[in-house]
């Protein structure tokens, strides 16, 4: 998504609780990417960042809430050796529900105001589908999408008549990310979609077209029927 944002000519926001981690990815997206250290668990951080942000970026546009970790923290053979919930510890339980929504409600709370103020932005919250969500073996990792789509869709409610949006973008599918696990079988992981995928509908939320898009649910890898049938 950064890189086909960056193509289309935006400049980036980088981030990663380890700056250098970000500052690699910056630098190998090149000009167009800045990197910014961020926990979205803490709010001093985010609010550093944000403010980092606009200070570096002269503003914020659109906020991508992507921030995630995944199965591979509680179990690390997720896929083939399922792990029911009352295995999970709380400590990871924990972990993935505060990055991934807490981390979300964080960012868009500190970011939001600032939107209000320009008299425009964009929200995108990155969810998955139903199927994971209620998927056996997938706490916390489901239960955190869900919630991560339940506070989207609350945040659309509550931003409905402003001059920011708030829309679900989802792959549509598995993605070739670092969140699968090792052990995956070939025949599986020739499915897996590329994250590339997401490119298109992250350019498009982010242009004039999408103007006055709001609480849409776009599923990657159906985009193109979906935007030829609005």
């Amino acid at each position: 998504m950064a890189g086909a944002l960056i193509e289309a000519g935006a400049n980036v926001a980088i981030t990663s609780r380890e700056r250098s981690r970000a500052e690699a990815v910056a630098a190998e997206l090149g000009f167009g990417a800045v990197a910014i250290g961020l926990d979205v668990r803490d709010e001093e951080s985010v609010q550093a960042a944000v403010d980092e942000a606009h200070d570096r970026l002269g503003g914020v546009d659109m906020l991508v809430n992507n921030a995630g970790i995944g199965m591979r923290t509680v179990n690390p053979r997720f896929f083939s050796d399922p792990q029911p919930f009352w295995k999970v510890s709380p400590s990871g339980f924990r972990d993935v529900l505060e990055t991934k929504v807490t981390g979300s409600f964080l960012v868009a709370r500190a970011i939001v105001p600032g939107m209000l103020a320009a008299g425009r932005g964009r929200i995108v919250c990155i969810s998955m589908n139903e199927q994971t969500m209620t998927r056996r073996g997938f706490v916390p990792y489901g239960p955190s999408g869900a919630g991560v789509e339940a506070l989207a869709r609350v945040m659309a409610a509550d931003l409905a008549g402003t001059t920011v949006t708030v829309n679900i973008l989802l792959p549509g599918g598995a993605a070739a990310t670092g969140m699968i696990p090792d052990d995956l079988p070939p025949e599986t992981r020739a499915r897996l979609l590329d994250p590339a995928i997401m490119g298109p509908p992250i350019v498009w939320l982010a242009s004039d077209e999408a103007e006055g898009v709001h609480d849409a649910r776009i599923v990657a890898a159906d985009f193109e029927n979906w935007l030829a049938q609005r």
